[in-house]
């Protein structure tokens, strides 16, 4: 399965991105990283092709990592703009998200919940773990990781495998629809004599 890791950091390279990587690698899942500070100014308005098409790389994904550094108790501003380009209720539907932040200490520890996680679902997603939150001067020792995915791995993967499988007949439910669709016009073009309405 396919995840891509939505990178609010403004640095590039970060610790964010390394803490997001290192995520989607333990469940093993491929992993297509989004820098949003790569989007630039675009990201201030609304229509740029740059950001749609980043909103598009998004959404093709079956597993959404929104990763953030904890700034001032809760996720960077970057990371929210980001966000905002996705409709409300429909942007993240039939995917699975999960926020992730780095911080300093533990008193944000419960950032990633009471934070991140509520946007992500307000935008449609399923979030079916608890968010990660990890020590940016420890996350790769600590065993945070190791210990998060081995009460949420599986959780995750069953609930992306059914998103996806629900999003593929969603699919091809349209898919069917279109071509009845199709065909009814196509009837009622070729009963319709030329020069009138057929009565």
């Amino acid at each position: 399965m396919k995840s891509v890791a939505v990178v609010g950091n403004p640095k590039a390279a970060s610790r964010t991105r390394d803490a997001a990587e290192r995520l989607a690698a333990a469940l093993g899942l491929e992993c297509e990283v989004l820098e949003v500070a790569a989007l630039g100014p675009g990201l201030l308005g609304w229509g740029d092709p740059d950001v749609t098409a980043a909103v598009d790389r998004v959404r093709a994904a079956d597993v959404v990592i929104a990763a953030s550094p904890t700034y001032k108790g809760t996720y960077t501003g970057l990371l929210k703009v980001f966000l905002d380009q996705f409709p409300t209720a429909s942007g993240l539907a039939g995917q699975v998200a999960l926020p992730l932040m780095l911080g300093a200490g533990p008193a944000h520890a419960l950032a990633p919940e009471t934070g991140l996680k509520p946007v992500l679902v307000e935008l449609g997603a399923t979030c079916p773990a608890q968010g990660l939150y990890q020590l940016d001067s420890a996350y790769t020792t600590d065993g945070s990781l190791a210990g998060w995915v081995e009460r949420w791995g599986r959780t995750v993967l069953d609930a992306a495998r059914a998103a996806r499988t629900a999003r593929a007949a969603r699919t091809a439910r349209a898919a069917r629809a279109a071509d009845t669709a199709d065909t009814a016009d196509t009837a009622d073009t070729a009963a319709t004599p030329k020069g009138g309405v057929n009565r």
